[in-house]
């Protein structure tokens, strides 16, 4: 028996999906497909999240650089470049040491994205039924299963 997938609630094997508390044998699966269900408020909120992210990390940037030209317009008018240039200098090294504590919301944004913005279905044909067998809003974990299933099935089919 070879192992394709296995998590908590999932596993695949070369013999048979158990998802859910449902055992289907590999033998008796004549069709596999995915779906996109409804949207549920948990993914919503992941992209809403995801957005107010983003806002947040671009706020700064941008009000820096209107201080830096409202900087630059007032240093014209009065020709003190000086002070100015050390503002302008100070601002440069408090952003370069900064900027290591980027990695924490960046590395959010990026497993938000791992985890996709909409709910992902499982079916398959045995039987003469359709039957879901995992609905999860998590992209990358239904991609693996879903993968996983595509070999194991890839394989029965080479076996017959």
């Amino acid at each position: 028996m070879v192992l394709y997938y296995r998590d908590d609630a999932v596993q695949v094997t070369s013999e048979a999906i158990h998802a859910g508390g449902q055992v289907v044998a590999l033998a008796d699966v004549t069709y596999v497909w995915h779906a996109r269900g409804a949207t549920t408020l948990a993914v919503r909120g992941r992209v809403l999240g995801r957005g107010v992210l983003v806002l947040l990390l671009s706020l700064p940037p941008l009000v820096a650089v209107v201080c830096v030209l409202s900087l630059a317009w007032s240093a014209q008018d009065r020709g003190e470049w000086k002070l100015a240039l050390i503002i302008l200098a100070a601002f440069v090294v408090a952003g370069l040491a900064l900027t290591p504590f980027l990695e924490v919301p960046l590395g959010w944004l990026d497993r938000s994205y791992e985890r996709g913005n909409r709910v992902h279905e499982l079916w398959v044909q045995y039987h003469g039924r359709e039957t879901m067998l995992v609905r999860t809003p998590d992209a990358l974990r239904f991609g693996q299963i879903y993968r996983a299933v595509q070999r194991a099935v890839e394989q029965q089919t080479d076996s017959r």
